[in-house]
């Protein structure tokens, strides 16, 4: 008798990256983006800014790619084959390899120009200050 691993989830996440993969680019020139996997991100929010994590393992920090534009956030980059890997024989394989792409719809509040990112054992920080609170200034009318 051959076990399966029920994933409830698995045609949910099937269904979102290929409407990722649809998704129009926002209005750049660029074609829709073709992905072989999407990583796993954490977004939290904090008094100063947002914080997201995204799991990379495996990839090389030169590999990956942080744009900002028009108030999305994209990531993409390539998790690559290593040749001696290749040559042996394997019974099972897990680990995705190929390109990878998410993108993110910022809030308003979100400093664009500050962002910052860094990867580290893995796992990518992308940190997004939000914008200093604009004071509400009263305006005398004259009369």
């Amino acid at each position: 008798m051959t076990l399966m691993r029920y994933e409830p989830w698995s045609l949910l996440n099937q269904l979102s990256r290929e409407l990722d993969r649809l998704h129009d680019t926002g209005g750049s020139e660029e074609p829709a983006v073709a992905a072989d996997w999407s990583p796993a991100v954490d977004i939290r929010e904090e008094s100063d800014g947002y914080v997201l994590h995204a799991d990379l393992p495996g990839v090389d920090p030169k590999d990956i790619e942080v744009q900002m534009e028009k108030g999305v956030l994209t990531i993409r980059g390539e998790r690559r084959h290593e040749s001696k890997e290749e040559r042996e024989n394997y019974k099972r394989v897990e680990r995705v390899r190929g390109n990878f792409f998410r993108r993110f719809a910022l809030p308003d509040t979100a400093d664009s120009d500050n962002i910052s990112a860094r990867c580290q054992n893995g796992v990518l920080e992308v940190r997004i200050p939000k914008q200093a609170k604009v004071q509400p200034r009263r305006i005398s009318v004259e009369g």
